[in-house]
């Protein structure tokens, strides 16, 4: 299965009508979303509006693919499962968020090598089709690796010196 999952700050109707123009062109049916309260509904995957947080669990553990916002909580939550993950962040220019911090999350991640990204909602069938390719990575644990720390740390200080 293929779990796609918006967050819980409201819907994400670009990612969500990506994925299910990809989930009809690739003729698929195993793709299952939380969409929040969106405007757009998917005609070709299965979704609920939200889930509790065990059920939510599950589903990351029973996917072989993780797609979501460039929400903090969803990617450590595909990577603590060893889930590839391919984010699309969240865009201040689509009204989607206030600032851009979604896009500096995914840069951070992605530079690390965790998480793959779509910018774009036009490259995000690609770069679903790339990660299906891959196998389960390795899993992050519960207690976050000193250069994760200091790695969130120095992008928290700077995002702090920028408000100032």
């Amino acid at each position: 299965m293929i779990f796609v999952t918006v967050g819980s700050q409201g819907p994400f109707d670009r990612l969500i009508c990506a994925v299910d123009e990809w989930t009809a062109s690739r003729g698929r049916s195993d793709v299952f979303a939380q969409i929040g309260r969106a405007k757009y509904i998917p005609k070709h995957i299965r979704f609920t509006d939200s889930l509790d947080p065990l059920d939510f669990k599950r589903r990351v553990e029973e996917a072989r693919l993780v797609v979501a916002h460039a929400g903090v909580g969803s990617i450590i939550s595909a990577l603590e499962s060893a889930k590839p993950i391919v984010v699309m962040p969240r865009r201040s220019q689509f009204r989607e968020q206030r600032n851009d911090h979604q896009v500096a999350t995914a840069r951070r991640f992605e530079a690390q090598g965790q998480i793959i990204v779509a910018y774009e909602q036009q490259s995000l069938a690609e770069k679903l089709d790339y990660a299906l390719t891959l196998g389960n990575s390795e899993r992050v644990g519960p207690e976050a690796s000193p250069q994760l720390i200091a790695t969130i740390r120095s992008f928290l200080e700077r995002d702090d010196s920028n408000k100032h």
